[in-house]
C-alpha cells in the first residue's frame, strides 16, 4: 500500500515536474534535497525529454486546426466553378487591352488608301508629262525659226569711228551744231546703225548702252565736244580743252528705249575733233536686256 501510495506520488510528481523547465527543474531539485526527496539527474532529463514531446503534439495540434480552417472557409473548387472563373478572367483581359485585331485591320485599310492615292498621283504626273511632250512634238519648222528670229532680233549691237578708212582729219569747229556720221563701221549687229546718216534705230524696247569718244590737238578758242542726244533730247556730253597739245575724252550712259527711238551723236558749235586712221573718236552701242512692252 505505501508502495503504491509512493507510485502515485511519483506520477504526480511526473507531472508536475513536466509543466516545468530544466532551469526550474534543476532549482526545485536542490529544495527536494534539502527537504529529504532527491530528484536524479536522469529523471529531469526524462522529464525535459516528455515536456518536449508533448510541446511538439501541441505545435501539430494547432497546424491540423488552422488547415481545417481554412478549408472550410475557401472550400475546393468545382469543374464549373473553374471554367466560370476562367471566362470572367477572359473578359477581364477583352476588357482591359484593345482589341488588337481591329487596330491592324484599320491600319492595313488606311496604307491601302495611301497606295492608292500614291496611284492616282503616279498616273497624273505621266498624264502631265506626255501632255508637254506631245506639246514640244508639235512645233512646226516654221516655228522654230520664228524663235530663231526672235532670239536674232535681239542680238543688237554696233560700233563705228569718224572717218572712212585711210582718210583723216579734223571736223569743225562750226558756227551750228550738226550730226557726226560715223561712216567706218566696226560692228553693225542687227543693222540697227544707219552708217548714212549716222544714226541709231532702236528695234525693240529695251535697255541699251551707248558710248562716245573724242580727241583733238589743243586750241585755245575750241574744245573737244561731243554730245549723245535721244530723241533730240541732249543727255551726256564727252569734253576736252587746254591750249596745246593732245586732249581726249569720253563718256557713256544707259538708256531705255522704245522701238523706233533714236539715238545719235551732235558735235556742239564751235568744237573741233581730229581723228586719222587710229580711229580716236568713235560711237558704240549695243542692247544689255530687252524688256516687256
Amino acid at each position: 500500500m505505501e508502495r503504491r501510495g509512493s507510485e502515485v506520488g511519483r506520477v504526480d510528481m511526473v507531472k508536475y515536474l513536466i509543466s516545468l523547465s530544466r532551469s526550474d527543474l534543476l532549482s526545485r531539485s536542490e529544495e527536494g534535497e534539502r527537504e529529504g526527496f532527491v530528484v536524479s539527474e536522469q529523471f529531469i532529463a526524462a522529464a525535459h525529454i516528455m515536456q518536449q514531446v508533448d510541446g511538439r503534439r501541441g505545435d501539430n495540434e494547432i497546424n491540423q486546426q488552422l488547415s481545417n480552417e481554412d478549408r472550410r472557409q475557401n472550400p475546393p473548387q468545382t469543374d464549373s466553378q473553374s471554367n466560370k472563373a476562367s471566362t470572367d478572367s477572359k473578359k477581364c483581359c477583352h476588357a482591359c487591352f484593345p482589341d488588337i485585331h481591329a487596330a491592324l485591320r484599320e491600319l492595313t485599310a488606311t496604307v491601302t488608301e495611301q497606295k492608292a492615292h500614291i496611284r492616282d498621283l503616279e498616273t497624273r504626273l505621266r498624264e502631265e508629262m506626255n501632255k508637254k511632250t506631245d506639246e514640244i512634238s508639235k512645233l512646226t519648222l516654221s516655228q522654230v525659226e520664228q524663235l530663231q528670229k526672235e532670239n536674232r532680233d535681239r542680238e543688237i549691237a554696233f560700233s563705228a569711228g569718224l572717218y572712212p578708212p585711210g582718210k583723216g582729219g579734223y571736223t569743225g569747229p562750226s558756227p551750228t551744231e550738226f550730226t557726226l556720221i560715223y561712216c567706218n563701221v566696226f560692228t553693225n549687229i542687227g543693222n540697227a546703225y544707219n552708217p548714212v546718216t549716222g544714226v541709231f534705230t532702236a528695234p525693240l524696247k529695251g535697255a541699251y548702252m551707248f558710248k562716245v569718244s573724242v580727241f583733238d590737238h589743243g586750241f585755245p578758242e575750241n574744245p573737244a565736244t561731243a554730245a549723245i542726244v535721244k530723241n533730240g533730247q541732249r543727255v551726256v556730253v564727252a569734253y576736252a580743252h587746254q591750249s596745246q597739245g593732245a586732249v581726249s575724252s569720253s563718256n557713256e550712259v544707259v538708256l531705255i528705249l522704245e522701238a523706233g527711238h533714236v539715238v545719235y551723236v551732235r558735235l556742239p558749235s564751235g568744237s573741233k575733233l581730229y581723228d586719222d586712221d587710229k580711229n580716236l573718236n568713235t560711237f558704240s552701242g549695243y542692247l544689255l536686256f530687252p524688256l516687256k512692252s
